[in-house]
């Protein structure tokens, strides 16, 4: 048995097989490294022919026969030798085979995205007047519009090496107002409008977001439930809904709902108020306190009102004033529904409610002012066309006398007011900038921070116009950067309740410390003191209205300190006060003894009251009608 096993150990050691399999072994271990350098080589071209790629617009890392030359190099190999013998191999051949395909398609895509681009960079140009022409006479192309909109937009973000040899800027900016007009459907005004405030790249994000609409929002309220407890609730009923963000702790943000978000059980109780994002943002800069009196000017349909409610846990007052007779119905619903208890209802003009309310009264204000409604596009599509400069200047004119009327109201000396926040659903700067700039001017205030962390501070400079320093503290929100309607919002102190210079018209020809009189006047002493106190702050002032706030705070109190001295004492105030009083009571007795035809009536209080209206009616039977004696009988025949 061991002889017949050796034997044919020695058979098989003599066999030709083991020799023909070390020969394929040694011709596929050096294909392999033809391959490896091969591919080494191929490596060493891409990375030398970026730079070439840059000079020539068709030339490519290899050519296309070297690929297909190794591909089938490959191919080959794959077709010789045993296949159960070459089995690793094999796969690593086909592995080869596909990283080289890859890269392949890759850098043919790579050098037809660069040919794209240097073709566009090198052909784009505005189109003549001609072709402009011929375009109008056919229905608009849309796609074509956009896509030179596009090309304008990026040849403007690089006009030095892009733009086309003389052709001014103006020319670039002109056609891209009319395409923009054209296929987004706004009138000329505007565009040119929202050209000059933002670059051309982020005006066409604008337009873009502005026809999108803005995120449904939800506003908790407070005095019911629970931000929590309401997102449940509303999960439960099949709404998808999110936190608004972490600048707000009562909102809440739907994507998508299942059943009327506006007919919930949890809405017609009160619990939440459909309410925009931005609405938010004025109730929280003005941060009302508890016990407060507060007046929002423009209050419809109520969603800062109950706002204003919430935060104060229904003390104190505010008064909802609304302009619109017709919009008080949604604003005393609301009101009624969200459990508002401590709301007066007002129906004034704005600019007369100083005369209503009090002047130097009120802790804060909140300004809504009517606006244009620039900044809420989504909303309101009509906005596109409807708008003009004259409609700019009208609303700005309102909103100044409505933030003066706004400031009037406001006790400077208030412990814990005396502040008024004004807000606009406007992106222009005439209705934003330059009212809080008059206001600055015509009134002793200040722009404070509005307490809010997010949104773009306000302009100080314009094109020609230069505003105050201090309006860096407003802040701006824009539908394209927020992803929140068209917003602005200021938030002023009022520094004392004297006016500023050149809101009126002083006498300059007399001197500040004549004003004060040594012997105060006996009934109005007070008065007079402090409309001295004012003039004289007025003329020290008058030089200096481009100096900070805190120079002027300081020259004030250098001011009071000065005419507090001239002020009369405590016992003669009061002996004015009593002889004022001893004045009306004996004017009073002698109007009422004056008058001798009626009868003496010696009753008091309801009694004497009818008495008298008794007493008037006899009188007036009397000398009227001409009754007979009550002795005469009269007999009424048929």
């Amino acid at each position: 048995m061991t002889s017949l096993v050796a034997s044919c150990f020695e058979e098989e050691q003599a066999s030709p097989w083991r020799e023909e399999m070390a020969s394929k072994l040694q011709k596929s271990s050096k294909k392999e490294r033809a391959l490896k350098k091969e591919k080494k080589v191929l490596t060493t071209e891409k990375t030398g022919s970026k730079n070439e790629k840059k000079k020539s617009k068709k030339e490519k890392v290899f050519s296309k026969d070297d690929v297909d030359a190794k591909l089938q190099l490959l191919k080959d190999d794959d077709d010789e030798g045993n296949s159960g013998s070459d089995e690793e191999f094999d796969v690593e051949r086909k592995s080869r085979l596909l990283d080289i395909e890859k890269a392949k398609e890759e850098d043919e895509a790579e050098a037809e995205l660069q040919l794209n681009i240097q073709d566009r960079h090198e052909y784009f140009r505005l189109p003549t007047s001609e072709e402009l022409e011929e375009e109008s006479q056919r229905a608009p192309n849309l796609p074509s519009i956009l896509q030179r909109i596009k090309d304008i937009v990026r040849v403007l973000s690089d006009f030095k090496a892009l733009r086309q040899e003389d052709v001014p800027r103006k020319d670039y900016v002109k056609q891209l107002s009319s395409d923009l007009s054209a296929y987004f459907g706004y009138n000329d005004f505007f565009v040119e409008m929202i050209l000059q405030m933002f670059p051309a790249a982020e005006a066409l994000e604008y337009f873009e977001a502005n026809e999108t609409p803005r995120p449904i929002c939800l506003r908790t309220n407070t005095l019911k439930a629970r931000r929590r407890d309401l997102a449940g609730v509303l999960i439960n009923r099949g709404v998808n809904l999110d936190p608004l963000g972490k600048w707000s702790k009562v909102g809440l943000v739907v994507y998508e709902s299942q059943v009327p978000i506006g007919a919930t059980p949890e809405y017609m109780a009160g619990h939440y108020m459909l309410q925009s994002a931005s609405s938010f943002l004025p109730v929280m800069a003005l941060a009302p306190q508890e016990k407060e009196t507060i007046v929002d000017m423009a209050a419809a349909p109520g969603g800062k009102t109950t706002y204003l409610a919430a935060l104060m846990k229904n003390t104190g007052v505010v008064f909802a004033n609304e302009l619109k007779e017709k919009r008080l119905k949604s604003l005393s619903a609301n009101l009624h529904r969200m459990g508002v208890t401590n709301a007066i209802i007002c129906n004034y003009d704005g600019r007369e409610l100083p005369k209503v309310v009090g002047v130097n009264r009120i802790d804060r204000v909140l300004l809504d002012a009517p606006c244009s409604g620039t900044g809420v596009v989504s909303k309101d599509q009509s906005v596109k066309m409807s708008k003009s400069d004259a409609d700019i200047q009208n609303s700005a004119i309102l909103q100044k006398e409505l933030i003066l009327a706004a400031i009037d109201m406001v006790d400077a000396f208030s412990k814990t007011g005396g502040y008024i926040v004004y807000s606009t659903c406007s992106i222009t700067v005439a209705e934003n900038e330059a009212v809080i700039d008059y206001a600055v001017k015509k009134r002793d205030v200040k722009v404070v921070p509005c307490g809010l962390d997010f949104g773009r501070p306000g302009f100080i400079r314009f094109r020609e116009k230069r505003f105050h320093t201090s309006l860096t503290e407003t802040r701006r929100f824009y539908p394209h950067v927020h992803n929140l309607d068209g917003f602005f919002v200021a938030k002023l102190k009022k520094l004392s309740n004297s006016k500023a210079p050149g809101s009126e018209k002083m006498n300059t020809s007399e001197e500040p410390d004549s004003v004060v009189t040594s012997e105060p006047d006996p009934i109005e002493n007070p008065d007079a003191a402090n409309e001295s106190i004012a003039e004289d702050t007025a003329h020290e002032t008058q030089d200096t209205t481009g100096s900070s706030s805190k120079s002027r705070s300081i020259k004030r109190k250098k001011l009071l300190r000065r005419d507090l001295k001239n002020l009369p004492s405590k016992d003669e105030i009061s002996k004015l006060r009593e002889d004022k009083r001893e004045a009306f009571r004996t004017k009073a007795k002698r109007k009422h003894t004056s008058d001798e035809s009626l009868p003496h009536i010696e009753a008091t209080g309801a009694a004497a009251h009818s008495q008298m209206i008794r007493a008037m009616r006899w009188i007036l039977c009397r000398s009227l009608l001409r009754l007979p004696d009550r002795n005469v009988n009269y007999e009424c025949k048929a």
